[in-house]
């Protein structure tokens, strides 16, 4: 563990690089096109007004209220499954850095975490547009995201950290990855509410992913995130990374010989 967290500590020192790194991957993606990351945008918001006619519809849901709860689920859903996924092919994908030069591992995660926080930037235009189009119930609650956000990346990053130390020696699990987090989509609270599963609410309070969304998705449409969510999170992220930091620590010198 103290091999990890001094690699840790290391990779942070050195942000230039995994910023770097992180900017010209959405640059060399988008190269040459007129638009750019703004795509992100465009398609996003084209998936909510499409899933938010359809299935705001289907389970007879106020626009006013649905609409923005759909935006910034799908909005940070994106995000995490994207950290999740991207970071299962960190070390795969960088291959030819860490064999070549002797950088700190945990650098290629966080240029995953980098550069999909960019993207969240693009993608929160949706949010904000949607928010000042229907209002916020309570704006004392907007604060919140500062902490519920925190939390948000803490335990993507550690599940991003194990996934991408699995991979690289197991080469099946991206894809395994992949199929659980589609699975994920449709189990977690996204494109409805928590509300709506009354004799299924099971499948809601024993999932952990639907309270890493409602401490981003709460503050921002105006309501306190519970308790129960905010100490969730935190264990989940505290559970999470020492388990992450001990493996990572335990099998560091090995990614190499692995990829």
């Amino acid at each position: 563990m103290y091999v990890a967290i001094c690699d840790l500590r290391e990779s942070l020192v050195r942000w230039r690089l995994w910023m770097l790194l992180g900017w010209l991957e959405i640059r060399q993606r988008y190269a040459r096109s007129r638009i750019g990351p703004f795509w992100l945008t465009i398609s996003t918001s084209v998936m909510v007004t499409s899933i938010g006619l359809v299935y705001g519809t289907l389970f007879g849901q106020d626009m006013h209220d649905y609409l923005p709860f759909l935006a910034v689920s799908l909005v940070f859903w994106t995000m995490f499954s994207s950290i999740v996924s991207e970071g299962a092919l960190a070390y795969i994908n960088s291959a030819t850095y860490i064999r070549q030069i002797r950088t700190p591992r945990l650098v290629f995660i966080l240029q995953v975490l980098w550069r999909n926080t960019v993207i969240l930037g693009h993608n929160l235009i949706i949010v904000v547009a949607l928010l000042l189009i229907f209002g916020v119930r309570d704006f004392r609650a907007l604060p919140l995201i500062i902490p519920g956000f925190a939390l948000f990346l803490l335990n993507a990053t550690w599940i991003a950290m194990l996934a991408a130390l699995v991979s690289a020696r197991f080469r099946d699990l991206p894809q395994i990855i992949a199929a659980l987090l589609q699975v994920a989509f449709y189990v977690t609270p996204i494109i409805y509410k928590p509300t709506s599963l009354n004799r299924f609410s099971w499948i809601v309070e024993f999932n952990p992913l639907a309270y890493f969304i409602e401490l981003v998705r709460s503050p921002l449409v105006g309501v306190f995130p519970s308790m129960l969510s905010w100490a969730v999170c935190a264990g989940v992220a505290v559970i999470g990374w020492v388990i992450a930091l001990v493996l990572t620590g335990r099998f560091e010198k090995r990614i190499p010989y692995w990829i």
